[in-house]
């Protein structure tokens, strides 16, 4: 039976004290209807102290993360916990949930060093592909949901995003550089077969000779040809796809609804025959998990017709740390206090080091190790590892809105 625990239990816990918790009827119904717990999921150990005897969850069909905790801002912090009865029947699936939000602004600015753009848009909050490793999870924490199960399952469409481009690009002031999509979350998640979004927003960029670097784990990319293919003739547009793992069992695991890994290979192939430059993004790296296809990877990619490439260390930020452990708890209990350790030494003792020039490689021997492994294979294979430029000079700005047209 699900137990909901408020912060002050947990409090109480630590001074040895336990109350028996309030069973969910007795939520707040204004509380409870922004929650969703999944039954059988036990409380994630806390950092640096793994548990080996805690019982594997019930598995969600399809779905990534294995519990779904409120997030750090609630007011009451909720998990399932075994009381020792079991579970009188399975949960019934969770099903996608799509809110059409309103955006205000669609391009986003960052002024990281660590990445090569400066501006990025993300036409989906949430990502239905699941995969557990997932950096963005924590951003759900700030809608009021958890960065668990409804990451995945409690999604925002951007229903403007294509006319708020055509708005800010149209700006007096604005000046083209590459703008970044699938940075966050994927825009070709499986909803975008409905909603079309990032078709619409690839139709104003293709319109105005705009650049645009896409990063996806789906094959979906494909229905856009028609896009980007005029667009890779005129030097704006590139694709990377993520190949995390050649190992379908694997992938299943990690990003369950993500294309299975055989089909973003032949994407790559696709694209690269259709003349639109391709991109193999080893992404992430995962210590004792998939660290020993990174050769495997970049060969079988290079000869699809990537011919650029590039990694990412694995990144565990705020409430993904427990979502991971939890993961590996219940898929590989044998590799977890390894795993763990790898990941501490990457991140100077810690599961996650936010340093600028830190957070994409890490640090230590053993990233070090990585890094070399990375480069010697990518050189062996004629992979670069530089990034092409693509044109901005080709830039036309739409029509502001009201605007006289000018005589000819």
């Amino acid at each position: 039976m699900a137990i909901i625990k408020k912060m002050a239990d947990a409090a109480k816990q630590d001074h040895g004290e336990r109350e028996e918790g309030r069973p969910i009827a007795a939520v707040k119904p204004a509380v409870r209807s922004a929650k969703r717990i999944a039954g059988g999921s036990p409380r994630p150990p806390a950092e640096g102290q793994p548990s080996l005897s805690v019982s594997a969850p019930n598995k969600q069909r399809g779905r990534g993360a294995l519990s779904n905790e409120s997030g750090r801002f609630e007011s009451e912090t909720r998990y399932c916990e075994d009381d020792g009865w079991g579970s009188t029947e399975d949960l019934p699936p969770l099903r996608t949930q799509v809110t059409q939000e309103r955006a205000k602004t669609i391009i986003t600015r960052n002024d990281s060093p660590d990445i090569s753009f400066d501006r990025s848009i993300n036409p989906y909050r949430g990502c239905e592909h699941g995969c557990v490793y997932c950096f963005a999870r924590p951003t759900h924490a700030y809608l009021g949901f958890s960065p668990g199960l409804d990451f995945e399952t409690r999604l925002f469409a951007k229903t403007n995003a294509a006319s708020l481009l055509e708005r800010e690009l149209s700006a007096p002031n604005y000046r083209p550089k590459t703008i970044a999509i699938g940075a966050n979350t994927d825009p070709y998640q499986p909803i975008e077969r409905k909603e079309q979004i990032m078709r619409q927003i690839l139709g104003v960029l293709a319109r105005t000779n705009h650049p645009v670097g896409i990063v996806t784990k789906s094959a979906l990319v494909l229905r856009d040809l028609d896009l980007l293919v005029p667009m890779a003739e005129k030097g704006l547009v590139k694709v990377a796809l993520s190949v995390t793992t050649l190992d379908p069992g694997l992938a299943r695991k990690m990003e369950p609804r993500a294309s299975a890994p055989a089909r973003r290979l032949e994407t790559i192939r696709l694209l690269a025959q259709a003349g639109v430059p391709t991109v193999v993004m080893v992404a992430p790296i995962i210590p004792a998990i998939n660290d020993a296809e990174i050769e495997t990877i970049l060969t079988r990619a290079h000869a699809m017709g990537a011919r650029e490439a590039g990694y990412v260390m694995l990144r565990l930020p705020l409430e993904l740390r427990d979502l991971f452990t939890e993961w590996l708890l219940a898929h590989y209990p044998d590799k977890l206090r390894h795993v763990l350790a790898l990941i501490r030494s990457v991140r100077g003792g810690k599961l996650y080091d936010s340093t600028f020039g830190k957070r994409m490689a890490g640090s230590g021997p053993y990233a070090w190790m990585i890094g070399r492994r990375f480069e010697a294979a990518a050189a062996k294979i004629g992979l670069a590892r530089s990034r092409m430029p693509l044109r901005c000079d080709l830039f036309s700005p739409p029509a502001r809105r009201g605007e006289q047209l000018q005589l000819l």
